[in-house]
């Protein structure tokens, strides 16, 4: 809904202004074309309303009386890559996307405002020799080394695959290929990946949250691009900073605190899927399919179940946004929520003798 809203986008137009200040050339970048029609018309997106459960009403700039799990989104086609058996190896072809319309584009649209101990940047970045960390460096306009926990002096973009079977990052020329859209709209989708971005980073900072990255998903409508997103937890990393006997913790408000809590708690079943993600690689068949196998033939240990103590945490999390969306607390209560919920996360991790782990993983 902040998408469409011409008021909301004055707010980042100004935003905007102050984050590159001493950029002028980005921001006259991100000023132009697009960002124009956001700013008189607000941006084109998918979502059409949320439907109410019992009469079936359709309430496009707001929310029914009683929540509602039913959203009503304009579909786009999703058109998958065909896969090419090339020797040993597996190619996908593209092609069909030229001259199509009316698709969702297949890639995985990242900005990046930081970096965390989690982000596939990251972990890229530490398998590097100290001449690919330079070079790595230089090419994202950045002087320091990565390290956890450090926002960027900007935003960074990065584009990964989005319909095979692993995320596979691109190239800015492998990226346009793929996008089936031509050099003028790439740009466009550039800026609408980066633009969204500062919309989203609006919001939670608002809430006293730090935002480290997102990613999008755009379609192609004829000459239009338009978002066909959410952001939920599945896309977006966002983190509380709670300290905790004179140490600083970072506390996911996304899929990342599921991810962590598995890596400490059940390792090696995190070894399992690793196993099986390189056994794909191989053969052509999805990952989940090895593990499956694996785990019926006793050689990988069976998916663990969730401590009912942590799931209550995490519903901790949606449930206090929840609460804030539909009105029902303030920003401040809201605030407070979630330093509470996040001080509970690293009291679990405390109890289980598991808190240096927790900390390797979340703490500055």
């Amino acid at each position: 809904s902040l998408l469409s809203s011409r008021e909301e986008w004055q707010e980042i137009n100004r935003d905007i202004e102050v984050y590159f200040a001493e950029d002028k050339e980005y921001l006259n970048f991100l000023r132009a074309g697009i960002f124009q029609e956001f700013l008189e018309n607000g941006a084109a997106t998918h979502h059409l309303g949320i439907i109410e459960q019992e009469r079936g009403e359709v309430f496009q700039n707001s929310f029914p009386p009683v929540p509602s799990p039913y959203v009503l989104v304009k579909r786009y086609k999703i058109i998958k890559p065909e896969r090419v058996k090339y020797f040993d190896r597996y190619l996908w072809d593209y092609s069909s996307y030229y001259g199509a319309d009316k698709y969702v584009i297949p890639l995985e649209n990242i900005v990046r405002f930081g970096i965390t101990p989690g982000s596939s940047v990251y972990k890229r970045y530490l398998t590097m020799n100290e001449q690919e960390k330079r070079a790595y460096l230089e090419s994202i306009g950045e002087k320091d080394s990565l390290s956890p926990w450090r926002m960027f002096s900007s935003p960074k973009v990065d584009f990964t695959t989005k319909y095979e079977p692993e995320d596979r990052n691109l190239s800015s020329q492998e990226a346009l290929y793929i996008s089936g859209c031509g050099g003028e709209k790439y740009k466009d989708i550039f800026k609408m990946t980066v633009l969204g971005s500062f919309l989203v980073h609006r919001f939670f900072k608002q809430l006293g949250l730090s935002l480290w990255d997102l990613k999008w998903e755009i379609a192609r409508d004829g000459d239009k691009l338009v978002f066909v997103d959410t952001i939920d937890t599945d896309s977006i990393r966002v983190t509380a900073n709670i300290n905790y006997k004179d140490k600083d913790y970072y506390i996911n408000f996304n899929k990342q605190s599921m991810r962590d809590y598995y890596t400490i708690v059940h390792a090696d079943w995190v070894a399992s899927i690793k196993k099986a993600k390189a056994a794909a690689e191989k053969s052509g068949k999805s990952f989940h399919q090895h593990l499956d196998e694996g785990q019926k033939e006793g050689i990988y240990p069976v998916t663990p179940q969730v401590d009912p103590k942590f799931l209550a945490i995490q519903e901790s999390k949606f449930n206090s946004l929840i609460r804030y969306i539909y009105g029902e607390t303030t920003i401040d209560e809201t605030k407070g929520r979630f330093l509470e919920i996040g001080t509970e996360e690293v009291k679990y991790y405390e109890t289980k003798g598991l808190l240096d782990a927790f900390g390797l993983l979340s703490a500055s």
